[in-house]
């Protein structure tokens, strides 16, 4: 037996144990079933298996180290259970002829392993709804399957055996939907870390991905700047780098994007003008919605936003003639103080000099009088 496909049915208990009396088996396909328990770690004694799907059921538990002796694997899913753990290193090591591999919506921790960069032929990468941390590597940029542009040397899906009797699929999400490659998923370049708990910059590496179709980095806590070169990444369709903490303008290079069909960059902190360019000007407003950003396709003016400034500018130099105007007032009435009681201090404190005081306005009386006469 070469290919075993029993999913898409309502099979539910645990994985049998007995995976090494099929020896030849090449494709597993129990996907979309009702599995509970542990990976069994006899499917690590299949030496020629190539594609193994086991999504969609709720297995729990860690990845088996077993499955490391599976050196000819292509394809790897176990996206929706419930495995733990943390994605193992070994899989950048013993696994080198991965293609795919997807781990999305489980409960994996820890780090994204550096390993995993040295997949020279993985194109699709979705690990996305777990609950991974630290950083995004930047030796991400050396994924070589996403950096080059497809070309007519690809076939279009993948299939093992003669004639096809398998053809390899996968459900992925792309422009804010869930789709199902089959026939065209050789063509597929995706990198989806979505709804993680990363954190740091995006490194700028990652703008070496060339090839790559659909970068998700949404939902979770990215800082700092978008990576300036953004706009090198002449392949992408889609990009959703949505509810994180990026700072900063939207880079110019974004304009350049002409294959942009699909932009969320909402619930960030980014400001200043929204670059001009077809693709960014053609999203709805809900694309950069809460962020500081102004232009089209936005209702908010440029503008009126430098106007306000401005008029807040002018504002403040207001209220500062304002407060010049109260501090020449304030010391005109000192000085007024000051000086009146210079003259009337030395009166109320010196008896003598009060009567030579009262004697000389007697004097200057007399003589006004006399005058007068």
């Amino acid at each position: 037996m070469y290919i075993l496909n029993l999913g898409n049915n309502f099979l539910s208990g645990e994985l049998p144990d007995c995976w090494s009396n099929m020896p030849y088996l090449e494709v597993i396909v129990l996907e979309n079933n009702r599995f509970t328990g542990k990976i069994p770690s006899s499917v690590g004694t299949l030496q020629f298996l190539r594609s193994l799907h086991l999504r969609k059921n709720n297995l729990s538990g860690e990845i088996p180290m077993s499955i490391s002796n599976c050196t000819t694997l292509k394809t790897l899913d176990f996206g929706e259970n419930e495995l733990v753990g943390n994605i193992p290193p070994w899989m950048g090591h013993n696994l080198s002829h991965l293609t795919i591999l997807s781990l999305r919506s489980n409960k994996l921790s820890g780090y994204i392993p550096r390993e995993l960069c040295a997949l020279n032929f993985l194109h699709v990468l979705d690990v996305a709804h777990n609950k991974l941390l630290g950083n995004l590597p930047s030796c991400v940029g050396n994924l070589s399957a996403m950096v080059y542009s497809i070309n007519g040397l690809f076939d279009n899906y993948i299939y093992y055996g003669t004639p096809n009797y398998f053809i390899e699929n996968l459900f992925l999400m792309v422009k804010g939907n869930f789709y199902e490659y089959d026939r065209t998923l050789n063509l597929v370049r995706v990198l989806d870390l979505s709804d993680n708990s990363l954190f740091g910059d995006i490194p700028w590496k990652i703008t070496k991905l060339q090839g790559l179709q659909s970068l998700n980095l949404s939902h979770n806590h990215f800082t700092k700047r978008i990576p300036p070169n953004i706009g090198d990444m002449s392949s992408l369709e889609s990009l959703d780098l949505s509810v994180n903490k990026l700072l900063g303008p939207i880079p110019e290079s974004m304009s350049k994007l002409s294959f942009l069909s699909y932009l969320n960059l909402s619930d960030n902190h980014l400001t200043g003008k929204i670059p001009l360019g077809t693709q960014l000007q053609s999203f709805d407003a809900s694309s950069y919605a809460g962020n500081e950003l102004c232009g089209l396709p936005l209702m908010k003016n440029c503008n009126e936003v430098n106007q306000r400034v401005l008029g807040t500018g002018n504002n403040v130099e207001k209220d500062t003639d304002g407060d010049k105007v109260n501090w020449l007032f304030v010391s005109m009435a000192i000085g007024f103080i000051f000086g009146f009681w210079s003259v009337l201090s030395p009166l109320v404190i010196s008896r003598q000099w009060r009567y030579a005081y009262y004697r000389y306005l007697d004097e200057m009386w007399w003589k006004s009088l006399s005058l007068c006469v």
